[in-house]
C-alpha cells in the first residue's frame, strides 16, 4: 500500500523542475540582461567624464591672453576624437559642444554627451558629464 501511494506521488511531481525553470529562466535572464546595461550605461558615463576631464585639463594651461576661439576649437576636436576612441562602440555619437572658457571669473568648463550601446531596440540611454576647472594663473617671480 505505501509503494502505491509513494508511486502516485511520485508521478504526480513530474514536470515540476520544468515548469520552475519555465517561470524563473526568464526573471533571471531579465536580471542579468539588466545587469549588463547597467555596466553598459556606467561606463559611457565614465568615458564621458574623463573625456571632459581631460578638456579641463588641457584649457586650464591656456593664459587668457593667449586663448582664442581657434585654441578652443583644437582642443574641442581633439577631445571628441579622444572621447570617440576611448568610448569605442560603447559611447557612440559623442558631442562636445564648445568650451566654456570664463577669463574674468577664471573657470574653464567642457560638457562631454553621447549614447551609450543598448541591449534592447529601440532604447536610447543618453550621458552627459561636465567638468569644471579653474584656469591656471602664472606669474612672473617679483
Amino acid at each position: 500500500m505505501r509503494r502505491l501511494l509513494r508511486r502516485r506521488r511520485g508521478r504526480s511531481e513530474r514536470g515540476v523542475s520544468t515548469l520552475e525553470l519555465a517561470i524563473l529562466a526568464p526573471a533571471i535572464l531579465t536580471l542579468i540582461f539588466l545587469s549588463i546595461q547597467t555596466a553598459l550605461w556606467l561606463y559611457g558615463r565614465s568615458v564621458a567624464l574623463n573625456a571632459a576631464q581631460e578638456g579641463v585639463s588641457r584649457l586650464r594651461l591656456v593664459q587668457p591672453p593667449v586663448y582664442t576661439t581657434g585654441v578652443g576649437e583644437k582642443v574641442r576636436s581633439d577631445i571628441q576624437s579622444y572621447a570617440a576612441q576611448l568610448g569605442g562602440t560603447t559611447l557612440q555619437h559623442t558631442e562636445v559642444p564648445f568650451p566654456s572658457y570664463n577669463s574674468p571669473e577664471g573657470m574653464v568648463s567642457f560638457t562631454v554627451t553621447g549614447e551609450t550601446v543598448s541591449l534592447v531596440p529601440g532604447l536610447t540611454l543618453k550621458v552627459s558629464r561636465t567638468a569644471t576647472g579653474r584656469i591656471e594663473q602664472f606669474e612672473a617671480d617679483k
